[in-house]
């Protein structure tokens, strides 16, 4: 399952031994919510190499604004605590998979 990630424990979150994937969304956001169950899933199967956060963009802004993210959802790839990938928009699970395969 993926976890609530807040401005607050963010730096703390992608502090990780494993790569961690950090979903940028909002309640309001259509094609967010139809990645939500593809992020869920993805958080379940690789649970024991990847990290998985999800971090809601209105009442986080300060993690947003940091990163720069203007249109959601926003997917960042973490390694060592830096930005190593960045997926704008939707994708489907074939997809996203293929995009993390080289960090996991």
């Amino acid at each position: 399952m993926a976890k609530e990630v807040t401005d607050a424990t963010f730096a703390s979150f992608v502090q990780s031994d494993k790569p961690v994937l950090i979903d940028f969304w909002a309640t309001w956001c259509g094609p967010c919510r139809m990645m939500a169950p593809v992020i869920e899933e993805i958080a379940e199967e690789y649970a024991d190499r990847l990290e998985v956060g999800k971090l809601d963009v209105d009442q986080n802004p300060q993690t947003a604004s940091q990163f720069g993210i203007m249109s959601i959802p926003t997917l960042l790839v973490f390694k060592d605590g830096q930005v190593v990938k960045q997926l704008v928009g939707y994708r489907s699970k074939a997809d996203l998979v293929s995009q993390l395969a080289d960090v996991l």
